[in-house]
């Protein structure tokens, strides 16, 4: 008897353990209108990298749409993947995927070389196996993830996405006659202004969704102003579901899959970047077999995403953005979003209609969220330690590095193609010299002394004089509270406190 009441009693305390904030279950109809919102904050992401690519290998609108609805339904695939997980792939966290736009530029190259859209497609399975075969060196570098790395790449990762709401504002197209126009950035303001807005007079479930109805809001603004067109949207297949092989079958050429292995590199940085950067907004527990298995999903979506004519799958550091300002955790949000992305791979009109948003309302919507990143990085360098070492040089020299690629795009254009490929991403700079700053400083001790340069300087503790002279012999300090040597606690008042007395 005493045996199954203590069966019972811990099978009770088992089901009354907390569950991951990640594994919240919400309503289906607000999985999907939170999952909708985070497929419209990452559309244009998703999107760009096959409009540049298509145009690069010099085809026409009709097979640009077939590898954009490609990318949307591999995508979805991944994201599910990635959030629900399966034995060995899958961080089951909140992260959305997508083509990576690490590797657009070196895709371009690969395209321009004579090798066409097959060698790229063949280099990307390649080397995708390859980082699938490396990802246990990647998982086990998590104790080299303190808060000052982790915070100064979450910083860096908002900071660097900045350019890319800008650029959304101002229209999207450098080439438009439009582009930067007042009315553009105007209906970007107008966008952000219903953004904070709704933060403040709405209810909690419109607080959530505000940037959802912001972008809708946004787009009917839009509209009334003849800013918005629509008129495309029912042009082309209703259903159509991804031809594999569609290009033809893809072919291996070294030279390709080398530059290609270096991006696969570099997504795997950000990516883990991104595991962790979400894993802190969370508030969940994030280890080596996490980061390892989301990583798995990442080179698996990868490597098989070109059977269906897609490229590279890495998590999308926008939407760590939208989980931040939201406060939806819930990872199963985010695969209704995947649910919605395969749907609009297999409906283009759908994809269309959701195309036709216009570039300005989701720069609006970008500013806060890619902002939201920023100042979750800046919540976690609140938790470093500054005191008698070298921390504050790790965060500056990071961040300042990281801003190089941002500040000046050309500044590594006269190196060689595989490291400008490194660090021409402002995340993976500042990730790698985060990473190598941390072990120098805080792992390889040797060398190292107390206030040992003037980046040190004021973060030692400070007394007062006039303090110190308020205590009386045998005063001390216990448990959090002020005793004086006859054993009473003496009241601590904050300065305010003492003002209003």
């Amino acid at each position: 008897m005493n045996t199954k009441k203590k069966l019972a009693a811990a099978a009770a305390g088992k089901s009354a353990r907390p569950a991951r904030p990640e594994d919240q279950r919400l309503p289906i109809g607000s999985m999907f209108a939170y999952g909708f919102q985070h497929v419209l904050t990452m559309y244009g992401g998703i999107i760009a990298p096959p409009l540049i690519i298509g145009a690069a290998a010099g085809m026409n609108s009709q097979d640009i749409g077939l590898l954009i609805a490609a990318c949307l339904f591999v995508g979805g695939l991944a994201t599910i993947l990635q959030t629900v997980g399966i034995p060995f792939f899958g961080s089951q966290l909140p992260l959305v995927q997508g083509v990576s736009f690490a590797g657009v530029s070196t895709m371009v190259a690969i395209v321009h070389g004579g090798g066409g859209i097959q060698a790229v497609f063949g280099s990307v399975i390649a080397a995708s196996l390859i980082g699938l075969l490396i990802t246990p060196l990647f998982s086990k570098i998590i104790r080299f993830f303190p808060p000052v790395v982790t915070g100064t790449v979450i910083t860096t990762i908002g900071l660097t996405l900045m350019p890319v709401a800008a650029n959304w504002a101002m229209g999207g197209n450098n080439k438009a006659p439009n582009y930067g126009s007042v009315a553009n950035i105007g209906l970007a303001a107008a966008t952000m202004g219903i953004v904070l807005l709704l933060s403040k007079v709405g209810s909690a479930a419109i607080s959530r969704l505000s940037i959802l109805l912001a972008m809708v809001l946004g787009t009917l603004i839009a509209v009334v102003f003849g800013m918005a067109d629509f008129s495309k949207a029912g042009q082309g297949e209703i259903v159509a579901f991804p031809t594999p092989f569609a290009f033809g079958p893809p072919t291996f050429e070294l030279a390709a899959i080398i530059s290609m292995l270096i991006v696969i590199l570099v997504t795997l940085t950000e990516t883990s970047a991104d595991i962790i950067a979400v894993g802190e907004i969370v508030g969940t527990k994030v280890d080596s077999k996490r980061i390892g298995n989301g990583l798995r999903a990442d080179m698996l979506s990868s490597a098989v995403s070109p059977l269906f004519n897609s490229f590279t799958q890495s998590a999308f550091a926008q939407n760590v953005g939208l989980v931040a300002i939201t406060g939806v955790k819930s990872r199963f949000v985010v695969s209704a979003g995947g649910v919605i992305l395969v749907v609009l791979g297999l409906l283009p009109v759908l994809g269309r209609v959701v195309a036709a948003v216009p570039t300005p309302v989701l720069g609006g919507a970008g500013v806060v969220l890619f902002g939201t990143v920023a100042a979750s990085g800046i919540r976690t360098l609140s938790k470093v330690d500054y005191k008698n070492n070298m921390n504050l040089i790790v965060v500056a020299a990071s961040i300042g590095f990281g801003m190089i690629p941002i500040a000046a795009p050309t500044f590594y254009d006269q190196f060689p193609s595989w490291f400008g490929t490194i660090f021409h991403s402002g995340i993976s700079s500042a990730a790698v010299m985060a990473i190598l700053l941390n072990l120098l400083f805080n792992h390889l001790r040797a060398g190292n002394s107390d206030n040992q340069s003037v980046f040190v300087a004021g973060t030692e503790r400070l007394v007062r004089a006039e303090d110190l002279n308020c205590l009386a012999e045998g005063d001390r300090f216990e448990n959090g509270k002020l005793i004086d040597c006859d054993g009473k606690e003496v009241p601590v008042q904050s300065a305010q406190q003492a003002s209003e007395h």
